[in-house]
């Protein structure tokens, strides 16, 4: 068995003692004291004691960035599921630390406060880009990017919230019915980007089906389509 590191030793020691005496009882001392470490380490892994409860928002933005930066107007809707899945990929493989974060937050205000804050940030973040995606210089957030957004977040959250009460054996599976939800609700959005333009439009989203599988029926959806449709 590996030896564990010092950053989780200190994670370890901290919510050991958030539950035993409470989140506002329990000081940076008293987390370094229970790991065996100095304040000297502490800092070094942590800026502060709400650091240890949210470590990973700053990367998992940037992630999501990167992600969504490397897509096209093609696959943009893509981009936005697969960046919705990094993040709760990541929570799916924290396992019992993220349940006891979600014990943690839901009884403490000003965690529940700061936690509040950083899902504004990955709403802002996928609504900056589905407006981008729609090309509109002349507003840089509309409605319906903003709508979009939120129902992005709405959907991970709501899947996420689910698993972490145990109610969900397949999150994975579940997030990416959910997104499909989304999408169809926002088809419009899609459409009106192609209004009057030439060629064909696809909007693909993942399915848990072998692509071979999948042929047949998109065939035949395809020769339903009106000509000039997209």
């Amino acid at each position: 068995m590996s030896k564990q590191s010092a950053r989780d030793r200190l994670a370890e020691a901290a919510f050991a003692l958030f539950a035993e005496r409470g989140y506002e009882q329990t000081s940076i001392d008293d987390i370094t004291e229970r790991a065996g470490l100095g304040r000297t380490t502490f800092f070094r892994h942590y800026r502060s004691k709400e650091d240890v409860i949210f470590p990973d928002h700053d990367l998992l933005l940037a992630q999501i960035g990167e992600r969504l930066r490397t897509s096209s107007d093609g696959t943009a809707l893509l981009a936005v599921s697969d960046a919705v899945r990094l993040v709760l990929k990541h929570y799916v493989e924290e396992g019992d630390l993220a349940r006891r974060r979600y014990a943690l937050t839901s009884g403490v205000p000003a965690l529940r406060d700061r936690e509040i804050a950083s899902v504004a940030r990955y709403q802002r973040l996928f609504r900056e880009f589905i407006a981008d995606w729609m090309g509109d210089p002349a507003e840089p957030a509309p409605l319906r990017a903003e709508l979009m957004a939120a129902a992005v977040v709405a959907a991970h959250n709501h899947v996420l919230r689910r698993w972490l009460r145990g109610e969900s054996p397949d999150p994975m599976a579940e997030v990416d019915q959910a997104l499909r939800q989304v999408i169809d609700l926002f088809t419009t959005a899609a459409g009106d980007l192609a209004a009057g333009a030439d060629g064909t439009t696809i909007v693909a989203f993942r399915s848990g089906q072998d692509i071979e599988a999948l042929l047949p029926a998109l065939r035949r959806l395809a020769d339903n389509v009106p000509s000039g449709s997209t």
